[in-house]
């Protein structure tokens, strides 16, 4: 069972919750940035101690912003994940500074390794596996890999539409990771709409792509900040989900929450527990506190110890 009795306000505890999405909320972790986590005064009151955060690397944040995050969250006790953006590391040098950095001040043994958005590489390095292949993280001892995911496609890699180079280089991540004593597992973009996204698990497992994926899920937020975010991001056909509501006048004004494509997602995985889709990161589009609280609110607690995380 999930520890409803964390941060529970009054109409919380009234709220009945969904045993299949309190069971696929366990564990589920969620993504600040430096300028964002400084707005909260106390993460311990939001999230669980255990949490997995993620720290998104936005290009033009110091590195010295990253890594003050990164110490103040895992002195809080949570599992810190830092984005490594491939373009905007410069060199291999950069990236063992960065490592070092990480690991010296806040004892963080994860990373997401993605491509990052940046059109133009700062310098040596465009894709995550150009990271992985330095073998730094390795070296380093780096526990816990996460790689992207998207369950739309990317048209910044397939610019025809299609998912070949995608799923070339998840076959590529798949091949690293049967090789790599980290454990490793595919961080996704977020969508809206979970047809789509169990069609995409399914598709990736069939074709021999095996490794966990955490579901990127969007937190409660104003529709039309989800559809900004949703239009920058490169979500494709699940926004069509967001452009129906937006017509309907009497949900316009309404915060957009999670609840229906979890729901189906979590009935999916009660029905096939060997469904591939193994946790949920949220990305908290309206808020730090709007997320965690609702995340709460609906069973969600993370309470692996580090160690088993």
């Amino acid at each position: 069972m999930a520890l409803l009795s964390f941060g529970k306000s009054k109409e919380t505890v009234e709220k009945p919750v969904n045993p299949q999405v309190e069971a696929f909320l366990q564990d589920y972790s969620i993504e600040v940035m430096p300028r964002t986590a400084e707005k909260v005064e106390d993460f311990k009151a939001l999230l669980p101690t255990g949490t997995r955060v993620y720290i998104a690397h936005i290009e033009g944040t110091p590195i010295a912003d990253m890594v003050a995050t990164a110490k103040r969250l895992a002195a809080d006790g949570y599992n810190v994940m830092p984005h490594f953006p491939a373009r905007i590391i410069k060199d291999k040098a950069t990236l063992a500074d960065w490592i070092a950095r990480y690991q010296g001040e806040a004892g963080v043994e994860q990373a997401l390794l993605l491509a990052g958005g940046v059109e133009k590489p700062h310098g040596d390095f465009h894709s995550s596996m150009q990271l992985l292949e330095t073998d730094q993280f390795g070296e380093a001892g780096f526990k816990r890999l996460h790689v992207a995911g998207h369950p739309e496609g990317n048209r910044d890699i397939d610019k025809d539409g299609s998912d070949k180079m995608v799923m070339d280089a998840l076959r590529w991540k798949q091949a690293f990771s049967e090789t790599s004593d980290a454990q490793m597992a595919l961080a996704t973009q977020f969508a809206f709409e979970a047809g789509p996204i169990i069609a995409w698990a399914d598709a990736i497992k069939a074709a021999g792509i095996t490794l966990p994926i955490h579901i990127g899920i969007a937190g409660p937020a104003k529709l039309q900040t989800l559809i900004k975010f949703a239009i920058a991001c490169g979500v494709g056909p699940s926004l069509k989900v967001l452009q129906r509501r937006a017509k309907d006048v009497t949900k316009l004004l309404v915060p957009f929450e999670p609840t229906e494509v979890l729901t189906a997602l979590a009935a999916h995985k009660a029905a096939n527990p060997d469904f591939n889709i193994t946790h949920v990161h949220f990305f908290p589009l309206g808020g730090i506190k709007t997320n965690a609280t609702w995340a709460i609110a609906n069973g969600g607690a993370s309470a692996v110890p580090a160690a088993q995380s």
